[in-house]
């Protein structure tokens, strides 16, 4: 055999070799934030030049990070794209994107809010005057009346009526996906994804994903799917009654208001707004129920991939002597249906509002998720 020839049998050991270390060397694992940004940029690269100008706004684009809402996209236009305005391949990709950056459990309840806007769409107008999908007198249902003040007249940050498209009212397909700066693992930049009850607005800063503020609500709130009764915001409804009635007649006294909270009082519109807390100190809970609370809690802040939840959940958890609960209206609920009482988590860092909506109070349910000290990431950047 020539010099110059390659001997088979190292060939093949050399090979085996390479084989066996491949099968034996640990891969290094991507971390969350690698695996959201790599996903944003595989549903970018299936946008056209033009497409992908309409999705990709500057990071400091104050109109377009405000633009939120609970109203329908045919009142509220949304900035972005639809899914309805994508391809079966654009569809997929954005859909894989919100897989990776939220939990099992949090693309579950999108999709459940996704599912209830095609119940409406199919079934709303059996539900009485408002079921045709008319706007509320304002863009949360109805004026706080509670003296804390509410959203602006119409639901929309900018003021002015809202607008009114027929064509772009209810349906899973009216959810739009838009980024205000470009995917990174060292800069930040929002991702955004919503549509009617539903707004998430999710600040990615290094390892960071902040989503906050955040809004999730359903009409219906309670729905059948091929039999299967499905609740988007259930477990938000079930285990808060479950911590109230936990409560000895001390605890409730205080936790109970003597007045009526009618709607969100952070709702779309307010961001930078303060209220004070007001209820019951979690410092006088017991043990069992303040882990009641955290379970609570963890339905807005769970909705984020597991990874950066627990980020989150760690420092609600270290503030929570210093979290309040408050509760307004009805204190008894039937099994298996939704409250009619509206309720608010409030501390250092966080305030949670749950609030029933007047036209149909337990099938129609807004909820909001804040962070007073760094909302969009504001605090964080500041840092």
């Amino acid at each position: 055999m020539s010099a110059m020839t390659p001997n088979p049998n190292i060939c093949r050991l050399v090979y085996a070799i390479a084989i066996a270390l491949a099968l034996t060397t640990p891969c290094v694992a991507q971390q969350p934030v690698e695996q959201v940004v790599q996903s944003a940029n595989r549903f970018l690269s299936t946008l056209s030049d033009t497409q992908r100008s309409k999705v990709i706004y500057d990071f400091n684009d104050s109109t377009q990070r405000a633009r939120w809402s609970n109203f329908p996209t045919g009142f509220v236009p949304r900035g972005g794209m639809s899914l309805k305005q994508m391809s079966a391949t654009q569809k997929a990709a954005a859909l894989d994107l919100m897989r990776i950056v939220l939990s099992s459990r949090g693309y579950e309840k999108v999709s459940q809010i996704r599912m209830a806007d095609d119940d409406f769409k199919t079934n709303g107008s059996k539900r009485g005057p408002r079921g045709g999908g008319g706007p509320p007198p304002n863009g949360n249902g109805g004026p706080p009346q509670n003296g804390q003040g509410g959203p602006p007249s119409n639901g929309r940050p900018g003021g002015g009526p809202p607008r009114f498209d027929s064509n772009n009212m209810f349906g899973s397909d009216l959810y739009y996906i838009s980024f205000l700066g470009k995917p990174s693992t060292t800069a930040p930049w929002i991702l955004q994804f919503g549509g009617h009850h539903l707004a998430l607005n999710i600040t990615i800063i290094g390892s960071k994903g902040i989503m906050t503020p955040s809004l999730t609500g359903a009409q219906p709130a309670m729905f059948k799917v091929d039999g299967k009764t499905i609740r988007p915001l259930g477990p938000e409804s079930d285990e808060a009654f479950d911590l109230l009635q936990s409560l000895d007649a001390k605890q409730r006294s205080q936790a109970i208001l003597n007045y009526k909270v009618a709607d969100l009082v952070l709702g779309p519109g307010q961001d930078g707004k303060q209220i004070s807390p007001e209820g019951l100190k979690v410092s006088a809970m017991t043990d069992k129920q303040r882990a009641m609370l955290l379970q609570l809690i963890a339905e807005w802040a769970g909705i984020m991939n597991d990874a950066m939840a627990s980020a989150r959940m760690a420092q609600l958890k270290s503030d929570l002597n210093d979290t309040w609960f408050a509760w307004s209206g009805a204190t008894d609920s039937q099994p298996g249906t939704n409250i009619t009482a509206y309720y608010r988590i409030q501390g250092p860092h966080l305030v949670i509002e749950y609030a029933p909506q007047s036209d149909e109070p337990a099938n129609h349910v807004h909820t909001i998720y804040r962070d007073p000290t760094n909302d969009y990431g504001q605090g964080d950047i500041e840092k």
